[in-house]
C-alpha cells in the first residue's frame, strides 16, 4: 500500500514575517530579530577626542547620552569658569526600529563631532517600533526636549532633577534640534509640536538640522528611481512602524499633504537640510527645503548635498571627504 502524503504543518505566527530588510531586521508577526544597531557600548572619556560622555536616565521610557566637548570637560572637572556652549538634541536615525544613543556607531560620531563642533550634544534614546508603535518616538522625543529645556527653571525644587552638564553649560539661546533619517523626521515634528504648544519656562528652539530626512509621499519624485526596490520598502516599513497610518500621505510621513500643519508655523529661525546625491530620499528633502522657504515660513533655510553619497554614508564611512565636509556644514551652522 502507497504511502499517503502528509502535508506538512502551517507555519506558526512565529515564523510569519511581516517586514525585513536583511542583512539589519526581520520583523516576525510575534518577534522581531535585529542583526544592525542593537550593539551598545559605555559612555567614557573619548581618549582621542578628549569629549567627555555619559548617561542620564529621564523617565522609565527615556534615556539620553550626553557628549561635552574636552575644555568644557576639563572646567566641569576642574572647577574653572563653566563654557557656555550651543545644546544640540539629537534623534538617532533607524526607521524607528533600529539604532540607539548607546551604539557603538553614534558614539564614535558624537565624540568626532562633538569636538569639532564644540557643542553639548544630548542623544536621544526613545522607545522603538515595531514592540512600540509610531507616534511612541515621537512621544519619548518630546518627553526627550522638555527635559532638556526644563534646566531652563529657577525653581530651586527643580535643582535635584537637573543634570550639572547641561545646567551648568547649555547656551539656551543657542537650543538646536537634529537627526538623520528617522531622527530628522521627529525633529521636524518636535519643532512643528513646540509651534501649536510651545516649551517651557520660555524656551525658544534656535535651528533645525535635518541630515537625510524620511519623508515619503504618494506624489512621484526623480530620486524615487535610484532605487526602487529601497523605496518600496521605506514604504512598507512605514506601514508596519505605524500600523494605524493612513499611508505615504500620512502628515506624520508626508509634511506636504494638504491637512499637515503649515511649515509656516516650524518654530525655529533657522534649519539646514543635508542630503546625498545618490539617496532616494534625496528629492524628498531638497522638498522640505523648498516648500519650507516658500510657506511664508521667516526664517532662514539652507541646503548642502554630498555628492555621489547615499543614505546615512556618513556613519557607514565616516572619515570620508563627504562626511568629514558635511560635519563641518553642520558645525559651522551650530556656531553661527
Amino acid at each position: 500500500m502507497a504511502a499517503v502524503p502528509v502535508a506538512p504543518p502551517p507555519a506558526s505566527a512565529d515564523d510569519e514575517i511581516v517586514y525585513e530588510s536583511m542583512p539589519c531586521i526581520r520583523i516576525y508577526k510575534n518577534r522581531v530579530e535585529r542583526y544592525f544597531g542593537s550593539e551598545f557600548v559605555a559612555a567614557s572619556t573619548d581618549a582621542a577626542t578628549g569629549v567627555a560622555s555619559r548617561d542620564v536616565v529621564i523617565s522609565p521610557n527615556v534615556s539620553a547620552r550626553l557628549y561635552l566637548p574636552p575644555l568644557a570637560a576639563a572646567s566641569a572637572d576642574g572647577g574653572a569658569a563653566l563654557a557656555k556652549l550651543p545644546i544640540l538634541v539629537y534623534y538617532h536615525g533607524g526607521g524607528f526600529c533600529l539604532g540607539s544613543a548607546f551604539n557603538p556607531t553614534f558614539h564614535a560620531y558624537f565624540n568626532s563631532f562633538a569636538a569639532l563642533a564644540n557643542v553639548l550634544v544630548v542623544s536621544v534614546e526613545y522607545r522603538l517600533a515595531p514592540e512600540h508603535p509610531v507616534p511612541a518616538a515621537y512621544a519619548d522625543s518630546w518627553e526627550a526636549l522638555v527635559w532638556a529645556v526644563s534646566h531652563l527653571s529657577a525653581d530651586s525644587a527643580a535643582g535635584d532633577k537637573q543634570d550639572p552638564w547641561v545646567a551648568g553649560h547649555a547656551d539656551f539661546s543657542r537650543l538646536y534640534l537634529g537627526g538623520e533619517s528617522a531622527g530628522s523626521n521627529i525633529a521636524h515634528h518636535m519643532a512643528m509640536r513646540a509651534a501649536a504648544e510651545g516649551l517651557p519656562h520660555g524656551a525658544q528652539i534656535r535651528g533645525l538640522v535635518m541630515i537625510h530626512p524620511y519623508f515619503l509621499g504618494t506624489d512621484k519624485v526623480p530620486s524615487d528611481d535610484l532605487n526602487p526596490e529601497a523605496r518600496e520598502s521605506l514604504a512598507s516599513l512605514w506601514r508596519v512602524m505605524c500600523p494605524a497610518t493612513t499611508g505615504e500621505d500620512d502628515p506624520l510621513i508626508n509634511p506636504f499633504v494638504d491637512g499637515a500643519p503649515s511649515l509656516a508655523s516650524l518654530a525655529c529661525g533657522r534649519v539646514l537640510v543635508c542630503v546625498g546625491e545618490g539617496d532616494v530620499l534625496r528629492d524628498r528633502g531638497r522638498a522640505y527645503h523648498d516648500r519650507l522657504k516658500a510657506s511664508g515660513w521667516q526664517g532662514e533655510a539652507a541646503i548642502w548635498q554630498a555628492p555621489g553619497k547615499g543614505h546615512t554614508f556618513h556613519l557607514l564611512e565616516p572619515s570620508c571627504d563627504e562626511a568629514v565636509e558635511q560635519d563641518k556644514v553642520i558645525s559651522e551652522f551650530l556656531n553661527r
